[in-house]
């Protein structure tokens, strides 16, 4: 196996999930400067947004920004958003990254929940111990979540909570809004019912969410990171929707004042006039992605899986394991992939890659090909 080139730092020698079951940042495996040479197809967040302006902007401020305690109220941050999203303001909850709401929502809504299997670490490492019952999505069947059949495994384990990513992280399968509405209906006597929908900006035009029909169900519970579909994973921003009022209080008495920092809260500030931007960087990574897939596709020796994130998972079917193609990647062509081997419910065949543009994604399906074997 190719080594990791000597000027990395010595945690990067190992194993790369040693000290974490999260893929590590580019810049702890491999030091600062060298992670500027490097194309990072880990990073699933959009490369056109945040705009060259609000860039800017964030620049100009930062040195007051930084002399100031950010808001204790939170309704100011709540309308920014919800003026994007067209929603009612006072059914959000803004948070310091999704994960905080992941874990908020766990520690006080959840008794035990299903959670389908691969699924993003939070949702199973943050959960009390023997709080996750493990639903394996079928390997022979892409990973795709049947909501039906997922439903009926739940009922005879008497659950009263379950999840939903939509689209899957790692797998990006996609259920489609009515497929959805039809799992909420026949759900409606589960207590609690999280719909992860941290990609879902990527999946369609009209972005299929069920934001602005959340009122029709009292149990469901919306989350989304903001890190990816607006590219800012550095601010921690991700929030919460839910028209049911007694959940919302029972989850505000246990966010943190001054959760939000006063940067992420100025971030907030610049989305209603720059929305248009953002609308076209979304459509414009979709249209990546899908290009990356069909890329992937005709590598040998690669199976991708249809997706409707910007990110494709894919297995290698030839004797090579994941770890090893992330680590010839990184050493021979300077790109950082991620090996899913670490994740409940997966083998270790299985790699996510996020598109990046259509050059960089070019480059990656040219070292694929010299690559796998």
């Amino acid at each position: 196996m190719t080594e990791l080139r000597s000027d990395a730092p010595a945690s990067a020698q190992g194993d790369p999930f040693s000290e974490t079951s999260h893929s590590p940042s580019l810049i702890e495996l491999v030091g600062f400067e060298r992670a500027r040479q490097i194309v990072d197809f880990c990073f699933i967040a959009n490369p056109y947004y945040p705009t060259p302006a609000m860039f800017r902007s964030l620049q100009d401020a930062l040195p007051e920004l930084l002399k100031y305690y950010p808001s204790s109220n939170p309704a100011t941050s709540q309308r920014h958003l919800a003026d994007v999203l067209h929603v009612d303001p006072d059914n959000l909850i803004v948070g310091n990254g999704a994960t905080e709401l992941i874990v908020l929502a766990n520690q006080v809504l959840v008794d035990r929940i299903g959670v389908p299997i691969p699924t993003f670490g939070e949702y199973v490492e943050k959960l009390r111990d023997g709080a996750a019952e493990l639903y394996q999505l079928p390997p022979e069947q892409g990973y795709q979540l049947d909501p039906s059949r997922y439903l009926a495994w739940a009922r005879r384990r008497d659950l009263r909570a379950l999840l939903v990513i939509n689209p899957g992280n790692p797998t990006g399968q996609l259920i489609g809004r009515d497929e959805m509405v039809w799992f909420l209906k026949r759900a409606e006597d589960m207590d609690l019912v999280i719909v992860d929908e941290s990609f879902i900006d990527f999946a369609g035009d009209p972005v299929p969410s069920l934001l602005r029909m959340a009122d029709r169900f009292a149990n469901l519970l919306i989350i989304r990171s903001m890190s990816k579909n607006c590219g800012v994973p550095g601010l921690r921003l991700g929030y919460s929707y839910t028209c049911n009022k007694t959940m919302l209080e029972r989850l505000r008495r246990f966010v943190p004042t001054w959760n939000l920092n006063t940067l992420a809260e100025y971030f907030l500030t610049l989305l209603p006039s720059t929305d248009a931007e953002y609308q076209e960087s979304r459509r414009q990574v979709a249209a990546d992605a899908q290009r990356l897939f069909e890329g992937l596709g005709t590598v040998p020796g690669l199976k991708p899986y249809p997706t409707g994130a910007n990110f494709v998972l894919f297995k290698i079917e030839t004797g090579m394991t994941a770890v090893e193609l992330q680590t010839r990647l990184l050493a021979d062509h300077d790109m950082y992939i991620r090996d899913c081997s670490n994740k409940v419910g997966i083998d270790d065949r299985h790699v996510r890659v996020a598109s990046q543009g259509p050059e960089p994604d070019g480059r990656l399906i040219e070292a694929l090909r010299a690559v796998v074997r």
